[in-house]
C-alpha cells in the first residue's frame, strides 16, 4: 500500500477572523483548532500514529506500506508528477490510500468514490496605457471593468447553467438510476441553505442541489482584480476563473472552449487575453464495487456499527489521484477522517478530537481486511 497525504497548508486569510492563533494547536472543547489541523496534518498524523502503535503491539504490519507525504498539494502539486514518474519503481503499489479527501458530513461515515477535476484561468482585459482620472477621461475611453463584467456575465445562462459551447463535452447524462440513488441520500436542502448562510439556493435548472454538487461541472468566477475605491478608470481588469470537471471532460478542451469565444469577443476599446494556469486535472473515479471500497466500508461499519456507510463524491479536486493511476497503475481509495464542514482553507479550521481514535481504529481494520483479501 502507498499512503498519500500532504503537510502544506493554505494561508491564514484574515487574522482578525481567527478565534485562536492559526499556527498554534489549540484544544477547544471537543475539537482541535489551527491551520492545517484537518487539511491535512491531522488525518496524516493519525495514520502514522496508528502504524507506530501497530508495530509496538504486533511487531509488524499486516501489509507492506509506503508513505508519500508532499508539501505542495495546496498549490497544485507542481513537482509531484516528475517525482512520481521518476520514482515509479520505488513507489510501486497495488493500491494508494489517501489520508486527504474528507468525509462529507459528521452525521454518518462516508467514502468518496469520485472527485472532480480542475482547470483555472484568468481573463485579462486591458484598456489605456495607465489608470485614468474618471472625471477628465470618463466617457471617452472604454472601461476594462465594464468590459470584463460583460464577458463574465456571458459565461452563464440566467438559471446558472454554463453557457460556453463545448464546455459540457464528456459530461455524462444523469441516469434515472443515479438520480434515484441521489434522491435516496438523506439531504435537507433547507439545513444546507442555512448552513452556508444564503437567502436561497441557486443553480443549474433540472438538477437538485446534491446532483449539482456531486455530478455536474461548474465554472466559477473566484474573483476580480481591478482598480479600487478611488476615482479612476482602471487600465486593467482581471477575472479569476476555475472549473470543476466531471466524467470525461478533458481539461485542455475545457480551456479551449472558454478561451476561444472570450478572447475573440467583440468588446470595443479594450484588448482581451485568456491565460490558463498550467496545472490541469481530470476527474477521478473508483468503482463502488472495487475490493478496496468494500474493505473500507466494512472497516467503517466496524467502527460505526449503528450508522450506514454512505458513498459520496468529493466536489473538490485531489490532483494526485489521476497521477497515481497513470504513473503507477494504481487506484486511489479516499480514507480521510477530516470532515467537510471543518472550515478547510478558512479561518478557525478545526478537527473533531473523536475522529482521531475512530480513524486509527478504522485504518487498522482496513489494513487487516486488505491483507486478508490479498492472502486469499
Amino acid at each position: 500500500m502507498l499512503v498519500y497525504g500532504h503537510y502544506d497548508v493554505q494561508p491564514t486569510g484574515d487574522l482578525a477572523e481567527w478565534h485562536t492563533p492559526p499556527f498554534e494547536l489549540v484544544v477547544d472543547g471537543d475539537v482541535l483548532r489551527g491551520r492545517g489541523v484537518t487539511d491535512d496534518k491531522g488525518p496524516v498524523l493519525l495514520v502514522l500514529e496508528m502504524a507506530r502503535a501497530m508495530l509496538d503491539e504486533r511487531g509488524e504490519l499486516p501489509l507492506n506500506v509506503k508513505f508519500l507525504l508532499e508539501g505542495e498539494e495546496e498549490i497544485g502539486s507542481p513537482n509531484l508528477p516528475a517525482y512520481v514518474h521518476g520514482h515509479a519503481a520505488e513507489l510501486a503499489a497495488d493500491l494508494v490510500i489517501s489520508a486527504d479527501g474528507a468525509m462529507w458530513r459528521p452525521t454518518e461515515p462516508s467514502i468518496s468514490i469520485a472527485s472532480k477535476g480542475l482547470v483555472a484561468l484568468d481573463v485579462i482585459v486591458t484598456g489605456a496605457a495607465g489608470d485614468l482620472h474618471s472625471g477628465r477621461y470618463g466617457g471617452t475611453v472604454a472601461n476594462p471593468v465594464h468590459a470584463l463584467a460583460t464577458i463574465l456575465a456571458g459565461l452563464h445562462r440566467p438559471d446558472g447553467a454554463v453557457a460556453v459551447a463545448g464546455f459540457h463535452d464528456g459530461v455524462p447524462e444523469l441516469s434515472a438510476q443515479r438520480r434515484a440513488e441521489l434522491d435516496a441520500v438523506p439531504f435537507d436542502e433547507e439545513e444546507y441553505r442555512a448552513g452556508v448562510g444564503v437567502p436561497e439556493l441557486f443553480g443549474e435548472a433540472g438538477y437538485g442541489t446534491l446532483a449539482r454538487l456531486w455530478e455536474r461541472p461548474t465554472l466559477e468566477i473566484n474573483g476580480i482584480t481591478a482598480g479600487g475605491k478611488y476615482t479612476v478608470i482602471p487600465h486593467r481588469a482581471v477575472g479569476h476563473l476555475s472549473c470543476r470537471l466531471v466524467g470525461q471532460q478533458a481539461p485542455d478542451r475545457v480551456v479551449a472552449a472558454i478561451s476561444a469565444p472570450v478572447a475573440t469577443q467583440a468588446v470595443p476599446g479594450v484588448r482581451v487575453e485568456v491565460r490558463a494556469d498550467p496545472g490541469r486535472v481530470p476527474a477521478y473515479r473508483i468503482e463502488p464495487d472495487h475490493p478496496a471500497v468494500t474493505a473500507a466500508r466494512e472497516a467503517l461499519a466496524e467502527v460505526y456499527p449503528d450508522a450506514e456507510v454512505l458513498l459520496a463524491v468529493i466536489a473538490g479536486t485531489l490532483p494526485a489521484t489521476t497521477l497515481f493511476e497513470s504513473a503507477l497503475g494504481a487506484k486511489t481509495l479516499f480514507f480521510s477522517f477530516a470532515t467537510a464542514d471543518e472550515k478547510h482553507h478558512a479561518p478557525n479550521e478545526f478537527l473533531r478530537i473523536a475522529r482521531i481514535g475512530e480513524g486509527m481504529r478504522a485504518w487498522a481494520a482496513l489494513w487487516d481486511r486488505l491483507a486478508k483479501g490479498i492472502a486469499r
